[in-house]
């Protein structure tokens, strides 16, 4: 699917003329290809739409008029509609301003893209027109009628077509970013900024809720594995699957294994009315505990990777009908171990049949298990990363197999702190400090180490216990310092990650790519620049070398 501005447009009252079009570019475009609806631009005192505008790397950009219902054509002048309907148009005049208008702003923008081949075409995807016919003014080969739009691929053949051969400008479109940049601008300005960040946040909060629809598409499947990278919007879809599922009548559980993203997800679901919340919303080892099972130590790593979910499975067959459920969620799903699923499927009224969804991503395999879900479908797979800047998310992505479009905004870039790893904390809290001092709020703030604890971590806890640390970071008021371990699946705008303590660490590259895919708007790699080089790879290498070029004078010197 090509990359949407915007994901969910709304149409006008055409007869579902534009949205046709819409969808059949929709789904036979190429996904690094960029679809646009309603585009409105705005020079001096001349207004121009354009209906549907497709920027296609490698081929160049394309402007569409659409006009529904009856079109037709006497003594050079265009008509739409019949009747006392029937009222005189100018589809040709409309999609050549606005090209004109298209070109221009992104000359004037000065964006990659600027000199791309473009063209115009017409649309009327109610109205057969003959394959003989033709125009000096309008060719047949830039006409999309009724007969296309029914094929399918054959619009998007017309439009690559009409580009080619009926292009205006020198070269091919090299890649959407540029038109992305202009048409769909984050308000802001300077991009290292506090204020930049909120902008950025603001956005890709929405772009994660437009996600949501497809869910939609999804209702008639029973049990689904969504896999997708970090920033994709797991949490979220699992949030309002659970909440989906409970306003239709199922009674849900939402389960995870993190005491961080287990009181992320009661405090959210807390907000919502109470004929809409899951009836348990929680950890999964918690599960157990509530419904009888006996306590454990946090030493005893067996009570809780073995005795504990084998556990639970006798009690969930024990519990009355009416304490177990129709539907469970399990969010971060790649935590979850081989003996664990049994217990899950016994949480179900229904083991066999019962609705079971899981939210994982395979790249964030940071604990040493290895268990899978038990559903035999393919999984949905989510590939745009809504969450992260450009320069967050192409950082990360090295990191993975998986090729995920960056759909956040241009941020500032990844800084690079080369510092031996046994200062890697103290340049951190420096950092830190550097941050406040520029205007980030302390609640936006957070420093996450991959080694031992942070001091300010162990404090925390020993004083207020995990209950209480955890409601420091979801009350937001001053910096988080945590573990990767136990941040994954949440995020604050800007984080600086100490790294160090990886070496010999068996999972040391998921446990950089949790971290490093934590930030929103910000990141700082505070540590030795090759240990973090050595688990990341080339490309990770390539990433931090364009960091270190752009920031030659680090923000910690000691």
């Amino acid at each position: 699917m090509p990359i949407l501005l915007p994901n969910e447009p709304e149409f006008p009252d055409d007869g579902g003329a534009e949205r046709a079009v819409w969808e059949t570019l929709r789904t036979h475009l190429p996904d690094d290809a960029l679809l646009v609806a309603g585009q409105r631009i705005q020079d001096g005192e001349t207004e121009c739409e354009l209906d549907l505008v497709v920027a296609w790397p490698g081929v160049g950009v394309a402007v569409l008029e659409v006009k529904g219902g009856i079109v037709t054509r006497e003594e050079g002048a265009w008509w739409q509609g019949s009747g006392d309907a029937r009222h005189r148009v100018d589809p040709v005049g409309q999609a050549q301003r606005g090209r004109h208008a298209l070109q221009d702003l992104l000359g004037a923008r000065r964006v990659e893209g600027a000199h791309a081949r473009s063209a115009h075409l017409v649309a009327f995807p109610h109205t057969y027109v003959p394959a003989t016919w033709d125009a000096l003014d309008l060719p047949r080969a830039l006409v999309v009628d009724r007969a296309d739009v029914e094929d399918g691929p054959a619009v998007v053949a017309r439009v690559r077509r009409a580009i080619l051969e009926h292009g205006q400008g020198r070269t091919p479109l090299a890649s959407v970013e540029g038109v992305l940049r202009v048409l769909d601008p984050v308000l802001t300005g300077e991009a290292d900024s506090p204020e930049a960040a909120t902008a950025h946040e603001l956005r890709s909060d929405q772009l994660t809720k437009d996600q949501a629809a497809m869910l939609d598409k999804l209702r008639a499947f029973p049990r689904l594995r969504v896999v997708g990278g970090a920033g994709t919007g797991k949490t979220y879809l699992a949030l309002a699957q659970a909440r989906r599922r409970t306003r239709e009548g199922d009674r849900v559980a939402l389960l995870c294994y993190s005491r961080g993203l287990a009181a992320y997800l009661q405090q959210f679901t807390a907000g919502w009315p109470a004929r809409e919340r899951p009836a348990y919303v929680g950890l999964f080892h918690d599960l157990p505990l509530r419904w009888g099972a006996e306590p454990g130590t946090d030493d005893d790593g067996d009570y809780w990777e073995r005795r504990l979910p084998l556990r639970l499975a006798e009690l969930a067959d024990a519990q009355p009908t009416s304490e177990r459920f129709d539907t469970i969620v399990v969010d971060e799903g790649q935590d979850f171990g081989e003996l664990w699923w049994p217990g899950v499927l016994r949480c179900l009224r229904d083991p066999e049949r019962g609705r079971l969804y899981v939210f994982m991503d395979d790249n964030q395999r940071v604990f040493p298990r290895d268990g899978s879900a038990p559903i035999d479908l393919p999984p949905v797979e989510l590939d745009e990363n809504l969450r992260s800047t450009k320069q967050i998310a192409q950082l990360f992505g090295s990191l993975s197999g998986t090729v995920l479009k960056a759909r956040g905004a241009d941020g500032p870039p990844v800084r690079i702190v080369d510092v031996p790893a046994e200062d890697a904390v103290g340049h951190a809290d420096t950092v830190v400090d550097q941050l406040l001092d520029a205007g980030y709020e302390p609640g936006r703030v957070a420093l996450l180490t991959t080694g031992r604890r942070h001091p300010v971590q162990v404090e925390r806890v020993e004083s207020v216990g995990y209950p209480g640390y955890w409601g420091e970071f979801l009350a937001g008021d001053d910096v988080f310092y945590g573990h990767v371990l136990g941040f994954k699946g949440l995020e604050r705008s800007a984080v600086v990650l100490a790294g160090y303590g990886l070496r010999g660490v068996a999972r040391a590259r998921e446990m950089l790519y949790a971290g490093l895919s934590r930030a929103r708007s910000l990141l700082v790699v505070v540590g030795p620049r090759d240990l973090v080089v050595e688990h990341g790879g080339a490309g990770v290498a390539r990433r931090l070398d364009a960091a270190h070029d752009i920031t030659a004078t680090v923000l910690a010197d000691g």
